[in-house]
């Protein structure tokens, strides 16, 4: 032993990690009455994404995967992975059945026609 310890072995860097929270950014229009959202998800893969109205809320829900490069010794470990789910309470009722998604350059939009 060198002395010197990989960050998995240094405690405030070990542990179960919760994963992340996504960031997101909501507003309606009025014409037509839509409501938006778009959702950071940088590095998610778009199958690994689940989306689903339930109640008065959405729920965006899935994993980022962090990579495991062969040979790797982290210096730095800053960025979150791991699942995620993140509820956006609705103040409006929605027609859910409708909704469009499109997700480019790591942000989520979703397109949902109010009621």
């Amino acid at each position: 032993m060198t002395g010197r310890r990989e960050l998995w072995e240094v405690t405030r860097f070990s542990g179960q990690r919760r994963g992340f929270e996504p960031q997101c950014d909501c507003y309606r229009t009025d014409d037509p009455p839509t409501l938006h959202l778009l959702l950071e998800l940088p590095g998610v893969d778009p199958g690994a994404v689940r989306v689903v109205a339930f109640g008065s809320a959405l729920v965006v829900s899935g994993v980022r995967e962090r990579p495991h490069p062969t040979g790797a010794r982290y210096q730095q470990v800053e960025i979150e992975y791991g699942p995620f789910e993140r509820r956006i309470e609705l103040a409006e009722d929605v027609g859910a059945d409708a909704a469009t998604a499109i997700y480019e350059a790591g942000m989520l939009r979703l397109e949902v026609p109010l009621r």
